[in-house]
């Protein structure tokens, strides 16, 4: 199938290669030039403008958008509305908020041009295991498309999951889970890292790996990063966010749903993002204040 690609970062690139290799016919673009020789390289068929991917493309054309969210999405969906025609599609392929997916496939509905939104986990590790897809959108499209969505997926690893937005909308909440999973984790290392035992971490990350109940894809990545680095010394303590929990718990307080796990696992991350944080210097006053404790001057 014939697919224009825009967006060759490390997932895009990696995404166009597997396809590639699944025997589709790929027009890359991206606004780095050695991004698009590397795709080039990958077989994928490079071009250094949305207006010459879309000229390469014979109609119905799809076009696959794989650049960060907001801005960057928003002014390439724009910009293609511009050059396509009725009855091609856009499929974005970022984390996007599943409210910009409904404007959007509204917008586009007036031209007469699809929308898709697929919600894509895998990271860096796509090429070779796969990627899970969340897709939402007009099922007769995401059935179109479907030759790219079981490509790019491992074995059952793709679901048409409800209209626009809902593929970003399930992805979100994927996301959400993934926050308070990592931070379990994190909390429990740390434990056996601050124990009196001299505990090999990536040994018991690699064990509970075989048949532990706790058992997962993170806790492989947890063993990995531990056998490079048990101290993990190289790295600073501070941990970003992409926006996905922040919707998630949003949504959450729309609904009703009590999500405590990610909203503790959220403000972890905030906090780590702090240096001596203002607020931690107001317990330690009025701990002095109220009961002449000790406090350690900052230097």
């Amino acid at each position: 199938m014939q697919l224009g690609f825009v967006g060759l970062g490390k997932m895009g690139l990696n995404m166009v290669t597997r396809l590639e290799r699944g025997g589709h016919d790929i027009v890359a673009y991206d606004r780095s030039a050695e991004a698009v020789t590397k795709a080039t390289a990958a077989k994928a068929s490079g071009v250094g403008s949305l207006e010459a991917l879309v000229q390469a493309l014979a109609p119905p054309r799809h076009v696959w958008v794989m650049v960060p969210a907001g801005d960057p999405t928003e002014s390439t969906v724009t910009a293609l509305a511009a050059l396509l025609s009725p009855g091609d599609a856009i499929v974005d392929g970022g984390n996007t908020n599943f409210h910009d997916d409904q404007r959007r496939a509204k917008t586009l509905a007036d031209k007469r041009i699809h929308y898709v939104d697929a919600g894509t986990s895998g990271g860096i590790w796509g090429l070779t295991e796969g990627y899970c897809l969340m897709v939402g959108g007009e099922a007769e499209i995401c059935k179109r498309l479907e030759p790219i969505f079981l490509t790019l997926a491992p074995q059952d690893g793709y679901l048409r999951v409800g209209d626009h937005g809902a593929g970003h909308y399930v992805k979100m909440i994927h996301n959400g889970i993934e926050y308070g999973l990592m931070q379990a984790y994190a909390e429990g290392f740390e434990l056996m890292h601050e124990s009196a035992y001299a505990i090999d971490l990536a040994r018991v990350a690699a064990l509970w790996d075989h048949g532990s109940v706790v058992r997962s894809w993170l806790l492989q990545l947890a063993a990995r990063a531990l056998a490079e680095d048990g101290d993990l010394g190289s790295i600073a303590g501070y941990v970003e966010d992409s926006g996905e929990g922040r919707w998630t718990l949003l949504e959450g307080l729309e609904r009703s749903v009590p999500m405590p796990v990610l909203t503790a696992s959220l403000f972890t991350r905030f906090r780590s993002r702090q240096n001596n944080p203002f607020g931690e210097r107001l317990l330690a006053a009025l701990r002095n204040q109220f009961g002449g404790h000790a406090v350690k001057k900052a230097t």
